[in-house]
Protein backbone atom coordinates (compact mmCIF):
# COMPACT_ATOMS: atom_id res chain seq x y z
CA UNK A 1 0.00 0.00 0.00
CA UNK A 2 1.21 3.72 -0.92
CA UNK A 3 2.52 5.32 2.29
CA UNK A 4 0.60 8.74 1.25
CA UNK A 5 -2.56 9.25 3.18
CA UNK A 6 -4.10 12.24 2.49
CA UNK A 7 -5.52 14.12 5.09
CA UNK A 8 -8.99 14.37 3.91
CA UNK A 9 -11.52 12.51 1.74
CA UNK A 10 -13.41 14.06 -0.31
CA UNK A 11 -15.18 14.19 -3.37
CA UNK A 12 -12.81 12.36 -5.26
CA UNK A 13 -12.63 9.49 -3.27
CA UNK A 14 -14.31 6.15 -4.41
CA UNK A 15 -15.10 2.96 -2.56
CA UNK A 16 -14.17 -0.07 -4.85
CA UNK A 17 -15.25 -3.56 -4.46
CA UNK A 18 -13.97 -6.90 -6.31
CA UNK A 19 -15.59 -10.27 -5.24
CA UNK A 20 -15.42 -13.87 -7.48
CA UNK A 21 -13.45 -17.05 -7.62
CA UNK A 22 -9.96 -16.58 -5.96
CA UNK A 23 -6.76 -16.35 -8.81
CA UNK A 24 -3.10 -16.00 -8.41
CA UNK A 25 -2.42 -12.42 -9.22
CA UNK A 26 -5.72 -10.37 -8.85
CA UNK A 27 -4.33 -8.07 -6.08
CA UNK A 28 -1.15 -7.47 -8.17
CA UNK A 29 -3.35 -6.35 -11.06
CA UNK A 30 -5.61 -3.90 -9.45
CA UNK A 31 -3.03 -2.05 -7.24
CA UNK A 32 -0.75 -1.52 -10.51
CA UNK A 33 -4.09 -0.57 -12.50
CA UNK A 34 -5.18 1.96 -9.75
CA UNK A 35 -1.72 3.28 -9.29
CA UNK A 36 -1.24 3.98 -13.23
CA UNK A 37 -4.61 6.11 -12.98
CA UNK A 38 -3.06 7.96 -10.16
CA UNK A 39 -5.44 6.65 -7.39
CA UNK A 40 -4.08 6.11 -3.53
CA UNK A 41 -4.99 3.67 -1.76
CA UNK A 42 -6.29 4.98 1.77
CA UNK A 43 -7.55 1.50 3.16
CA UNK A 44 -7.78 -1.89 2.29
CA UNK A 45 -9.31 -5.20 3.49
CA UNK A 46 -9.30 -8.41 1.74
CA UNK A 47 -9.84 -11.78 2.19
CA UNK A 48 -10.70 -15.08 1.01
CA UNK A 49 -13.13 -17.72 2.25
CA UNK A 50 -13.02 -21.09 0.85
CA UNK A 51 -11.99 -20.04 -3.32
CA UNK A 52 -14.01 -16.93 -2.54
CA UNK A 53 -12.40 -13.42 -3.26
CA UNK A 54 -13.20 -10.66 -1.92
CA UNK A 55 -11.43 -7.01 -1.50
CA UNK A 56 -12.56 -3.67 -0.56
CA UNK A 57 -10.47 -0.29 -1.72
CA UNK A 58 -11.05 2.95 -0.18
CA UNK A 59 -8.83 5.05 -2.95
CA UNK A 60 -8.60 9.07 -3.59
CA UNK A 61 -7.70 10.69 -6.99
CA UNK A 62 -3.95 12.47 -6.01
CA UNK A 63 -4.26 14.34 -9.36
CA UNK A 64 -6.99 16.87 -10.05
CA UNK A 65 -10.06 16.66 -11.49
CA UNK A 66 -10.13 13.13 -11.55
CA UNK A 67 -12.46 11.66 -14.20
CA UNK A 68 -13.95 8.35 -12.85
CA UNK A 69 -15.21 6.91 -16.62
CA UNK A 70 -12.13 6.07 -17.92
CA UNK A 71 -11.08 4.15 -15.04
CA UNK A 72 -14.57 2.84 -14.74
CA UNK A 73 -13.84 1.18 -18.51
CA UNK A 74 -10.82 -0.06 -17.32
CA UNK A 75 -12.02 -1.77 -14.39
CA UNK A 76 -15.07 -3.26 -16.59
CA UNK A 77 -12.77 -4.76 -18.97
CA UNK A 78 -10.40 -5.89 -16.47
CA UNK A 79 -13.46 -7.36 -14.88
CA UNK A 80 -14.54 -9.20 -17.95
CA UNK A 81 -11.44 -10.98 -18.47
CA UNK A 82 -10.66 -12.26 -15.41
CA UNK A 83 -14.13 -13.10 -14.47
CA UNK A 84 -15.10 -11.15 -11.87
CA UNK A 85 -17.59 -8.35 -10.60
CA UNK A 86 -16.32 -5.02 -9.78
CA UNK A 87 -18.09 -2.21 -8.44
CA UNK A 88 -17.42 1.86 -8.08
CA UNK A 89 -18.97 3.92 -5.69
CA UNK A 90 -18.35 7.56 -4.63
CA UNK A 91 -17.59 7.31 -0.95
CA UNK A 92 -20.01 9.94 -0.23
CA UNK A 93 -22.65 7.43 -2.14
CA UNK A 94 -21.06 4.31 0.20
CA UNK A 95 -23.25 3.98 3.42
CA UNK A 96 -21.37 1.00 4.51
CA UNK A 97 -17.35 2.06 5.12
CA UNK A 98 -15.67 2.42 8.61
CA UNK A 99 -12.27 3.07 8.50
CA UNK A 100 -9.56 0.88 10.27
CA UNK A 101 -8.86 4.04 12.05
CA UNK A 102 -12.62 4.51 13.55
CA UNK A 103 -13.01 0.83 14.59
CA UNK A 104 -13.27 -1.11 17.93
CA UNK A 105 -11.79 -4.26 16.95
CA UNK A 106 -11.97 -7.29 19.13
CA UNK A 107 -11.46 -10.85 18.74
CA UNK A 108 -13.64 -13.20 20.60
CA UNK A 109 -12.41 -16.75 21.09
CA UNK A 110 -14.98 -19.28 21.39
CA UNK A 111 -14.21 -22.63 22.97
CA UNK A 112 -16.53 -25.88 24.16
CA UNK A 113 -18.00 -28.91 22.38
CA UNK A 114 -19.65 -28.27 19.14
CA UNK A 115 -23.38 -28.26 19.14
CA UNK A 116 -26.06 -26.51 16.94
CA UNK A 117 -27.02 -22.87 17.24
CA UNK A 118 -23.32 -21.78 18.70
CA UNK A 119 -22.76 -18.98 16.20
CA UNK A 120 -26.87 -18.04 15.81
CA UNK A 121 -26.72 -17.66 19.64
CA UNK A 122 -23.31 -15.36 19.54
CA UNK A 123 -23.94 -13.08 16.84
CA UNK A 124 -27.69 -12.24 18.25
CA UNK A 125 -26.47 -11.05 21.18
CA UNK A 126 -23.95 -8.94 19.60
CA UNK A 127 -26.72 -7.94 17.07
CA UNK A 128 -28.16 -6.55 19.96
CA UNK A 129 -25.60 -4.61 20.54
CA UNK A 130 -24.73 -3.32 17.80
CA UNK A 131 -21.40 -4.77 16.96
CA UNK A 132 -20.75 -5.98 13.57
CA UNK A 133 -19.16 -9.31 12.97
CA UNK A 134 -16.23 -8.63 10.27
CA UNK A 135 -14.40 -12.15 9.97
CA UNK A 136 -15.10 -15.68 11.54
CA UNK A 137 -12.79 -18.71 11.31
CA UNK A 138 -12.82 -22.54 12.60
CA UNK A 139 -10.02 -23.29 14.51
CA UNK A 140 -10.38 -26.48 15.40
CA UNK A 141 -13.69 -28.95 15.11
CA UNK A 142 -13.81 -32.68 16.16
CA UNK A 143 -13.60 -33.48 19.57
CA UNK A 144 -12.76 -30.24 20.91
CA UNK A 145 -14.47 -27.00 18.83
CA UNK A 146 -13.04 -23.80 18.70
CA UNK A 147 -13.93 -20.49 16.60
CA UNK A 148 -12.36 -17.23 15.98
CA UNK A 149 -14.87 -14.13 15.88
CA UNK A 150 -13.43 -10.94 14.58
CA UNK A 151 -15.92 -8.01 15.71
CA UNK A 152 -16.22 -4.20 15.72
CA UNK A 153 -17.62 -2.91 18.83
CA UNK A 154 -18.85 0.08 16.96
CA UNK A 155 -21.12 2.04 20.23
CA UNK A 156 -21.06 -0.77 21.98
CA UNK A 157 -20.49 -0.67 25.83
CA UNK A 158 -17.86 -3.07 26.61
CA UNK A 159 -19.22 -4.25 30.22
CA UNK A 160 -22.63 -4.79 29.09
CA UNK A 161 -21.93 -6.38 26.09
CA UNK A 162 -19.37 -9.10 27.78
CA UNK A 163 -21.69 -9.51 30.47
CA UNK A 164 -24.17 -10.68 27.54
CA UNK A 165 -21.70 -12.59 26.13
CA UNK A 166 -20.41 -14.55 29.30
CA UNK A 167 -24.41 -15.12 29.73
CA UNK A 168 -24.77 -17.03 26.32
CA UNK A 169 -21.54 -18.56 27.06
CA UNK A 170 -23.57 -19.81 30.04
CA UNK A 171 -26.72 -20.93 28.45
CA UNK A 172 -24.89 -22.86 25.16
CA UNK A 173 -22.05 -24.50 27.42
CA UNK A 174 -19.06 -22.50 25.88
CA UNK A 175 -16.36 -20.54 27.25
CA UNK A 176 -15.87 -17.09 25.89
CA UNK A 177 -12.62 -14.76 26.35
CA UNK A 178 -12.75 -11.48 24.16
CA UNK A 179 -9.17 -9.38 24.06
CA UNK A 180 -8.81 -6.21 22.06
CA UNK A 181 -7.64 -6.97 18.55
CA UNK A 182 -4.55 -4.97 19.18
CA UNK A 183 -3.20 -6.86 22.04
CA UNK A 184 -4.43 -10.59 20.57
CA UNK A 185 -2.34 -9.58 17.32
CA UNK A 186 0.76 -8.92 20.07
CA UNK A 187 2.86 -12.07 20.01
CA UNK A 188 2.91 -13.61 23.72
CA UNK A 189 6.17 -15.45 24.88
CA UNK A 190 5.90 -15.96 28.44
CA UNK A 191 3.36 -17.66 30.08
CA UNK A 192 2.54 -18.03 33.93
CA UNK A 193 0.14 -20.21 35.42
CA UNK A 194 -1.01 -21.00 39.08
CA UNK A 195 -0.63 -23.81 40.41
CA UNK A 196 -3.27 -25.67 42.99
CA UNK A 197 -6.52 -26.03 40.87
CA UNK A 198 -5.08 -24.76 37.96
CA UNK A 199 -2.10 -27.05 36.77
CA UNK A 200 -2.63 -29.43 39.64
CA UNK A 201 -6.01 -30.84 40.41
CA UNK A 202 -7.19 -29.26 43.10
CA UNK A 203 -5.51 -27.63 46.54
CA UNK A 204 -2.37 -29.39 48.12
CA UNK A 205 -3.17 -27.99 51.03
CA UNK A 206 -6.55 -29.83 51.68
CA UNK A 207 -4.71 -32.76 50.90
CA UNK A 208 -2.05 -32.54 53.29
CA UNK A 209 -4.68 -31.50 55.94
CA UNK A 210 -6.40 -34.56 55.09
CA UNK A 211 -2.52 -36.76 56.19
CA UNK A 212 -2.79 -34.13 59.38
CA UNK A 213 -5.84 -35.20 60.21
CA UNK A 214 -7.40 -31.83 59.94
CA UNK A 215 -9.15 -31.85 56.17
CA UNK A 216 -12.69 -30.09 56.83
CA UNK A 217 -11.08 -27.70 58.93
CA UNK A 218 -8.51 -26.67 56.27
CA UNK A 219 -10.96 -27.07 53.04
CA UNK A 220 -13.34 -24.12 54.72
CA UNK A 221 -10.45 -22.10 54.96
CA UNK A 222 -9.23 -22.36 51.86
CA UNK A 223 -12.87 -22.21 49.86
CA UNK A 224 -12.99 -18.98 51.80
CA UNK A 225 -9.60 -17.73 50.79
CA UNK A 226 -10.44 -18.82 47.52
CA UNK A 227 -13.01 -16.62 46.92
CA UNK A 228 -11.24 -13.78 48.67
CA UNK A 229 -13.73 -13.40 51.86
CA UNK A 230 -10.25 -13.76 54.16
CA UNK A 231 -6.86 -12.36 53.88
CA UNK A 232 -4.73 -14.58 51.68
CA UNK A 233 -1.72 -14.09 54.33
CA UNK A 234 -3.74 -14.49 56.61
CA UNK A 235 -5.30 -17.25 56.13
CA UNK A 236 -2.44 -19.24 54.70
CA UNK A 237 -0.71 -18.85 57.95
CA UNK A 238 -3.36 -20.36 59.88
CA UNK A 239 -3.96 -23.39 57.70
CA UNK A 240 -0.39 -24.19 57.69
CA UNK A 241 -0.54 -23.76 61.80
CA UNK A 242 -2.63 -26.99 61.53
CA UNK A 243 -0.15 -29.00 59.79
CA UNK A 244 2.53 -29.06 62.43
CA UNK A 245 4.03 -31.90 62.67
CA UNK A 246 3.10 -33.28 59.35
CA UNK A 247 6.22 -35.50 58.24
CA UNK A 248 8.62 -34.91 55.15
CA UNK A 249 7.51 -38.33 54.09
CA UNK A 250 4.11 -37.40 53.75
CA UNK A 251 5.12 -34.41 51.56
CA UNK A 252 7.28 -36.71 49.24
CA UNK A 253 4.74 -39.15 49.18
CA UNK A 254 1.85 -36.63 47.74
CA UNK A 255 4.82 -35.11 45.27
CA UNK A 256 4.35 -38.48 43.93
CA UNK A 257 0.92 -38.80 43.73
CA UNK A 258 -0.91 -35.46 43.40
CA UNK A 259 -3.43 -35.79 40.19
CA UNK A 260 -2.29 -32.82 37.37
CA UNK A 261 -5.24 -31.01 36.09
CA UNK A 262 -6.58 -32.94 32.45
CA UNK A 263 -4.54 -31.42 29.34
CA UNK A 264 -2.22 -29.61 31.77
CA UNK A 265 0.90 -31.71 30.72
CA UNK A 266 0.30 -31.99 26.73
CA UNK A 267 -0.38 -27.91 27.28
CA UNK A 268 3.19 -26.97 28.77
CA UNK A 269 4.94 -29.67 26.17
CA UNK A 270 3.53 -27.53 23.33
CA UNK A 271 4.08 -24.08 24.47
CA UNK A 272 7.36 -25.32 25.30
CA UNK A 273 8.04 -26.70 21.52
CA UNK A 274 6.48 -23.26 20.41
CA UNK A 275 9.34 -21.69 21.74
CA UNK A 276 7.43 -20.06 25.37
CA UNK A 277 9.01 -19.31 28.74
CA UNK A 278 6.97 -21.11 30.91
CA UNK A 279 6.26 -20.12 34.81
CA UNK A 280 4.29 -21.30 37.78
CA UNK A 281 3.77 -18.83 40.60
CA UNK A 282 1.75 -20.29 43.32
CA UNK A 283 0.63 -19.12 46.84
CA UNK A 284 1.45 -22.92 47.69
CA UNK A 285 4.29 -24.43 48.88
CA UNK A 286 7.67 -24.46 46.99
CA UNK A 287 8.83 -28.16 47.64
CA UNK A 288 5.66 -28.96 44.94
CA UNK A 289 6.41 -26.44 42.81
CA UNK A 290 9.58 -27.79 42.70
CA UNK A 291 8.68 -31.14 42.01
CA UNK A 292 6.07 -29.91 39.06
CA UNK A 293 9.19 -27.93 37.51
CA UNK A 294 11.41 -31.03 37.18
CA UNK A 295 8.60 -32.92 36.10
CA UNK A 296 7.11 -30.66 33.11
CA UNK A 297 10.04 -28.35 32.62
CA UNK A 298 8.83 -24.88 33.67
CA UNK A 299 11.75 -22.12 33.51
CA UNK A 300 10.49 -20.49 36.67
CA UNK A 301 8.40 -22.00 40.06
CA UNK A 302 7.61 -19.99 42.51
CA UNK A 303 5.96 -20.77 46.02
CA UNK A 304 6.06 -20.56 49.96
CA UNK A 305 8.70 -22.06 52.02
CA UNK A 306 7.78 -24.12 54.59
CA UNK A 307 9.61 -24.80 57.73
CA UNK A 308 10.75 -27.95 58.31
CA UNK A 309 13.17 -29.19 61.31
CA UNK A 310 13.73 -32.91 62.32
CA UNK A 311 11.61 -34.09 58.86
CA UNK A 312 8.63 -32.69 60.45
CA UNK A 313 6.94 -29.07 59.62
CA UNK A 314 6.74 -26.63 62.54
CA UNK A 315 3.55 -24.92 60.89
CA UNK A 316 5.16 -22.03 59.92
CA UNK A 317 6.31 -20.39 56.81
CA UNK A 318 9.67 -19.04 56.17
CA UNK A 319 9.95 -15.36 54.16
CA UNK A 320 7.61 -13.56 52.45
CA UNK A 321 4.17 -15.05 51.39
CA UNK A 322 3.08 -15.27 48.06
CA UNK A 323 0.06 -13.52 48.01
CA UNK A 324 -2.33 -11.51 45.05
CA UNK A 325 0.37 -8.42 45.20
CA UNK A 326 3.59 -10.45 44.71
CA UNK A 327 2.37 -12.72 42.33
CA UNK A 328 2.06 -9.59 40.10
CA UNK A 329 5.20 -8.08 41.49
CA UNK A 330 6.90 -11.92 40.38
CA UNK A 331 4.81 -11.87 36.64
CA UNK A 332 6.79 -8.41 36.31
CA UNK A 333 10.18 -9.59 37.58
CA UNK A 334 10.11 -12.27 34.98
CA UNK A 335 8.72 -9.44 32.75
CA UNK A 336 12.11 -7.86 32.91
CA UNK A 337 14.42 -10.70 33.12
CA UNK A 338 13.00 -12.03 29.69
CA UNK A 339 13.16 -8.74 28.23
CA UNK A 340 9.48 -8.54 27.23
CA UNK A 341 6.22 -6.50 28.30
CA UNK A 342 3.23 -7.38 29.99
CA UNK A 343 1.59 -7.38 27.09
CA UNK A 344 3.49 -10.85 25.65
CA UNK A 345 2.53 -12.29 28.69
CA UNK A 346 -0.64 -14.63 29.47
CA UNK A 347 -1.73 -15.33 33.31
CA UNK A 348 -3.45 -18.55 34.12
CA UNK A 349 -5.45 -18.59 37.61
CA UNK A 350 -8.36 -19.79 39.54
CA UNK A 351 -8.73 -17.62 42.59
CA UNK A 352 -8.62 -14.01 44.29
CA UNK A 353 -5.02 -14.55 44.79
CA UNK A 354 -4.28 -14.52 41.03
CA UNK A 355 -6.81 -11.13 40.41
CA UNK A 356 -3.27 -8.87 39.97
CA UNK A 357 -1.32 -11.10 38.07
CA UNK A 358 -4.70 -12.39 35.56
CA UNK A 359 -5.36 -8.19 35.50
CA UNK A 360 -2.00 -7.04 34.49
CA UNK A 361 -1.09 -9.54 31.99
CA UNK A 362 -1.86 -8.95 28.29
CA UNK A 363 -4.11 -12.06 28.06
CA UNK A 364 -5.54 -12.68 31.30
CA UNK A 365 -7.58 -16.00 32.04
CA UNK A 366 -9.57 -17.34 34.83
CA UNK A 367 -9.38 -21.21 34.39
CA UNK A 368 -12.05 -23.30 36.05
CA UNK A 369 -11.87 -20.32 38.09
CA UNK A 370 -14.02 -18.41 41.00
CA UNK A 371 -16.02 -15.28 39.92
CA UNK A 372 -13.97 -12.60 41.64
CA UNK A 373 -11.31 -13.22 39.63
CA UNK A 374 -13.51 -13.98 36.58
CA UNK A 375 -14.42 -10.29 36.46
CA UNK A 376 -10.76 -9.08 35.99
CA UNK A 377 -10.08 -11.67 33.57
CA UNK A 378 -10.22 -11.54 29.55
CA UNK A 379 -12.37 -14.56 29.90
CA UNK A 380 -13.35 -17.91 31.37
CA UNK A 381 -12.07 -21.61 30.64
CA UNK A 382 -13.59 -24.59 32.17
CA UNK A 383 -12.28 -27.41 33.71
CA UNK A 384 -12.22 -29.67 30.67
CA UNK A 385 -10.81 -27.26 27.92
CA UNK A 386 -7.33 -26.69 29.18
CA UNK A 387 -6.44 -27.16 25.55
CA UNK A 388 -8.18 -23.88 25.01
CA UNK A 389 -5.42 -22.00 26.39
CA UNK A 390 -3.69 -22.38 22.84
CA UNK A 391 -6.92 -21.49 20.72
CA UNK A 392 -7.09 -17.97 22.48
CA UNK A 393 -3.47 -17.50 21.17
CA UNK A 394 -4.62 -17.91 17.49
CA UNK A 395 -3.19 -21.22 17.56
CA UNK A 396 -5.03 -23.64 15.37
CA UNK A 397 -5.20 -27.41 15.34
CA UNK A 398 -3.82 -27.54 12.13
CA UNK A 399 -0.71 -25.60 13.50
CA UNK A 400 -0.33 -28.13 16.22
CA UNK A 401 -0.42 -31.04 13.84
CA UNK A 402 2.93 -29.37 12.13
Amino acid sequence: METHRPPLYGKDSYVISVIGEDQVGIVSEVTQLLFKQGLNIVDIEQTVIHSQFTMVLLLQSLRPHFQPGPLRTILSRWAKRRGMSVTMTPLHEFKGLRLAETKRPYVLTLLGADRPGVVAAFASTLAKHRCNIERIKMIARGEFFAMEMGIDLREATFPLLRQDLTAVAKKVGMDIIAQAEHIFKKRKKVIVFDMDSTIVDGEIIDEMAKLAGVGQKIAAMTEKGMCGETDFSESLRARVSFLKGLKMKSLESLGRTFKLTKGSEELIKALKEMGFKVALISGGFSYFTDVLKKRLGFDYAFGNELEIKRGKLTGKIKGRIIDAKRKAEVLDEICCKEGVTRDEVVAVGDGSNDRIMVANAGLGIAFNAKEILKKVADGAITKDHMKGVLYCLGITDLDLRK
